[in-house]
């Protein structure tokens, strides 16, 4: 007797082998497909969004999950995740028995589009914060400035965040509101996804920028635990202050040691930086430091002042709040936020007068230089220079308008 076999060879169709023994065929069962680590076949799912000013119990309760259950969730959730946080639209499913009870099995409510609140009620109720796997894809980049880094990405199909990352790194070295015409970058970046949920830009292990006649790379590296960007010489690509308290404002007042006051209409010194701003802007710390004097002075109204190292300090006046935790005593990063725009003391409307201390002396802080971050420390230098040589390299060897997923060895 002769079995007649199929074999399928992809485009070539479909391949018939006669052959003269019997032919054994196992199947292999597919894995059960599961969501949050439950297998989804065996359970009916509800699924919605939380509806606004609607509170967990309540939306349990609309489900039909029983009182003393939603009185178990309640208390179980003590310490794990504070139930007055959950957010209207975002999404939760509801797991229910297949048989004849439909009753709850599991609920999961997703905070975030990477962590979520898982909730067991079989038997005794228990309650785990959870995040989901976040994978990342490596990919390589380029591109020629034409208008704008911003144009340039969306020009290379890059996510323009991705343009927010780099003039974060190179925010102390190049004014990206002043780049020209065929300037250049080089970069390689991590994509984040969940699931294949695109969350956005990741770490940028290298980036390189050619502006103004200069080379500028950006080779990142771990320094005293911290991990900082530096350039090839082993400088950091970051300075003690930032140029700004403020992300969005103008500068409507300046330094002077001879001012109409608005207010008293008397001339006398203004020792400070006046920057335009809504009221609730908020205001960031610009530099690390710790918080020396947080409260309300007559003039100065709400006021923060921290004081950096043994030279500088600085002063935000006029707040109309402080941030949670700002206070006397604290320790702050730079880019930290200490409070918000406002109007309160001896001011005709609201806006920020940032002042800047060196020595304890009044200075412009618009003319101030920062000073850089530590460089490279010697006993860092020679793990330091095998990186520097890796990033380069590859930098170096990305070919001109290319946009490659890859998976590099330098990572």
């Amino acid at each position: 007797m002769a079995y007649l076999v199929y074999r399928h060879i992809g485009k070539q169709g479909i391949r018939h082998d006669i052959l003269n023994e019997p032919v054994t065929i196992s199947y292999e069962p597919l894995p059960p497909i599961t969501e949050y680590g439950i297998p989804v076949d065996s359970f009916v799912i509800i699924s919605g969004t939380v509806g606004r000013n609607q509170t967990l119990s309540g939306l349990l309760f609309q489900l039909h999950v029983p009182a003393s259950r939603i009185d178990q969730v309640v208390r179980a959730s003590k310490g794990i995740f504070d139930l007055r946080k959950i957010g209207a639209g975002r999404p939760y499913k509801l797991f229910l028995s297949h048989d004849s009870s439909q009753s709850a099995r599991y609920f999961v409510y997703e905070h975030t589009p990477i962590n979520y609140l898982f909730i067991d009620l079989n038997d005794s109720v228990k309650i785990t914060y959870e995040a989901k796997n976040l994978q990342s894809t490596t990919r390589e980049a380029c591109g020629v400035i034409t208008t704008s880094l911003w144009e340039s990405m969306l020009a290379q199909q890059l996510d323009p965040m991705l343009a927010v990352e780099l003039s974060e790194i190179y925010a102390w070295n190049i004014d990206f509101f002043g780049l020209d015409r065929n300037d250049s970058f080089k970069v390689i970046f991590d994509e984040q996804y969940v699931d294949t949920l695109y969350l956005g830009p990741g770490k940028i292990h290298g980036a390189f920028f050619h502006h103004a006649g200069h080379d500028f790379y950006a080779i990142p590296f771990i320094q005293d635990s911290i991990e900082s960007y530096f350039d090839q010489d082993g400088n950091s690509l970051r300075r003690a202050f930032l140029k700004a308290p403020l992300r969005f404002s103008r500068v409507s007042s300046r330094y002077s040691h001879s001012r109409l006051h608005p207010v008293l209409k008397i001339r006398r010194p203004h020792y400070g930086v006046d920057y335009a701003a809504a009221v609730g802007t908020p205001v960031y710390s610009i530099g690390d430091g710790v918080v020396i004097q947080a409260s309300f002075l007559e003039n100065s109204g709400n006021m923060v002042k921290i004081r950096h190292n043994s030279v500088y300090a600085t002063e935000y006046l006029h707040l109309s709040r402080f941030a949670r935790g700002i206070r006397s005593g604290v320790t702050v990063r730079q880019g930290d936020l200490i409070g918000y725009v406002g109007s309160s003391g001896l001011s005709t409307g609201p806006h920020l007068d940032f002042r800047f201390y060196k020595n304890g002396y009044p200075v412009d802080p618009l003319k101030v230089e920062a000073p850089p971050v530590e460089p490279i420390s010697g006993i860092n230098r020679a793990a330091f220079d095998s990186v520097r040589e890796s990033v380069m390299s590859a930098l170096d060897s990305i070919p001109p308008g290319s946009t490659i997923t890859d998976s590099l060895s330098i990572l």
